[in-house]
């Protein structure tokens, strides 16, 4: 069966503008690489409705799953609910659900739900809302999109109820996770580049690439083997030791 895929767009100004350091594209793909879910692209976009409405729907319709993160927060440049309404042609309402977890949990602190706080719960019509264990204010997913916020420790927690879903949703998930190895020579790349395009065309289905790197101002290479089947990962590693053999004689 072919691979299900799925692409990322992290919204934000702070991380175009450097301010901020994205960690959550690296957190995903390595889940969904456990989960044997192909990630194909991966997007950074500001904070512009335009660019969100853009990029959601040219996505959506072609990745199976698309993840959001960034911009359900409860300032004014927080716009990615009312973007991701208007990608898919719907108004916006209070989630009645989201309202009553986060107005519960607010109480058990002793607090009311301020108006910044409630403008979290305005969502697109008709949407699932993803729980999150870690702030109360929930994500939520509409057909193939799924909108997390964008600080790290809040999104990780919103995809563990993603991931839920998508293994319970899914039969194909879960039972084929992508596997990688890895092998470090001091050689450069340029001098087995023919060789490693040979042992690709060998090996279709293990993706390898070469990863260059500098140690103590020797020349490297990281020769990277991903796949699903750990059988032709090892077949691809013993060619490939084959060929080192035959580089150093």
């Amino acid at each position: 069966m072919t691979s299900r895929n799925a692409s990322i767009i992290v919204i934000g100004d702070e991380i175009l503008s450097g301010k901020t350091q994205d960690s959550n594209i690296k957190f995903i793909a390595d889940e969904l690489s456990a989960m044997g879910i192909l990630l194909a692209e991966a997007r950074i976009i500001p904070d512009s409705k335009s660019k969100i409405i853009q990029t959601v729907n040219e996505l959506r319709n072609i990745c199976d799953f698309v993840f959001t993160t960034g911009g359900i927060g409860p300032t004014h440049d927080d716009i990615t609910s009312s973007a991701i309404a208007q990608a898919f042609g719907l108004e916006l309402e209070i989630n009645q659900e989201a309202l009553k977890i986060m107005t519960e949990k607010y109480e058990k602190r002793g607090a009311t739900l301020n108006e910044g706080s409630k403008k979290m719960a305005i969502m697109p019509q008709g949407v699932k809302i993803i729980k999150n264990s870690a702030t109360s204010a929930p994500g939520f997913k509409i057909e193939n999109v799924f909108v997390m916020a964008g600080i790290p420790w809040v999104m990780q927690a919103m995809f563990q109820e993603i991931k839920i879903h998508l293994l319970a949703s899914f039969s194909d998930l879960g039972s084929s996770p992508f596997y990688t190895q890895s092998i470090e020579i001091f050689i450069g790349e340029s001098i087995i580049a023919k060789q490693l395009e040979e042992l690709q065309a060998k090996f279709p289905e293990v993706a390898i690439g070469s990863y260059p790197f500098k140690a103590n101002e020797i020349w490297g290479t990281n020769i990277n083997f991903r796949s699903k089947h750990k059988d032709l990962i090892e077949q691809a590693k013993i060619e490939f030791k084959l060929i080192l053999e035959d580089l150093n004689k």
